[in-house]
């Protein structure tokens, strides 16, 4: 499994247009072969920041979905409402089964 974390702190003034842009992105992706999971969530400790969380079953999945034409115009209409530089790692994961707790 592919996991993908970034991150972008908007401007204090573009903060709902980058969150409705980024909405929409996560909609969208959702629908792409090999997204397991995919989401954008706000930081409770710095709100204008916005934290990804991605799932993919595999690189080529996630390489496919970087070349999506509406990927590519998201991030850099993205990266227009960011107050920072984004950031972005990819994680090669394995999943491990929790102490006390059952498989499933």
């Amino acid at each position: 499994m592919i996991l993908v974390l970034g991150s972008v702190v908007a401007k204090e003034d573009r903060v709902a247009e980058a969150l409705a842009l980024s909405q929409a992105h996560v909609v969208r992706s959702r629908a792409e072969p090999g997204c397991l999971a995919h989401a954008v969530h706000r930081d409770a400790e710095k709100p204008s920041r916005l934290v990804f969380v991605e799932r993919w079953d595999s690189q080529e999945a996630l390489w496919q979905h970087f070349k999506v034409p509406a990927s590519r115009a998201f991030a850099k209409a993205l990266a227009g409402f960011a107050a920072e530089e984004p950031s972005m790692d990819v994680y090669e994961a394995t999943s491990i089964q929790i102490p006390g707790k059952s498989a499933g």
